[in-house]
């Protein structure tokens, strides 16, 4: 699970839907009491960020004619953790020849 945090507009389909879903798996683990410490560690999410990337990515969906039904579920945890954007670019557009084309347009 990954908060990539780029600019949806420069995410490929399946990435756009996969970091959706795991908006929904880091607020499922957080209101299970699961532990999301080792994401925090590595940078790969930022909790304070999780609502707001949510509604990004819902809008970014709308744009692109996909339909959004699944509000995100409340979820109280304190602000933890960081993502370094930049870098998740670079690693997107090197893992994604989808999203690194879209990068390169925008």
């Amino acid at each position: 699970m990954r908060l990539w945090n780029t600019p949806p507009t420069k995410m490929c389909r399946n990435h756009l839907l996969g970091e959706h879903a795991e908006m929904h798996m880091f607020v499922g683990c957080i209101n299970k009491g699961m532990s999301i410490k080792g994401y925090v560690d590595k940078g790969l999410v930022d909790t304070s960020l999780i609502r707001m990337r949510h509604d990004q990515l819902a809008a970014e969906m709308a744009r692109c004619g996909f339909s959004h039904n699944s509000p995100l579920p409340e979820f109280d945890m304190p602000a933890q953790g960081s993502v370094d954007v930049l870098a998740n670019e670079a690693e997107l557009a090197r893992r994604c020849a989808a999203c690194r084309a879209l990068m390169k347009d925008g």
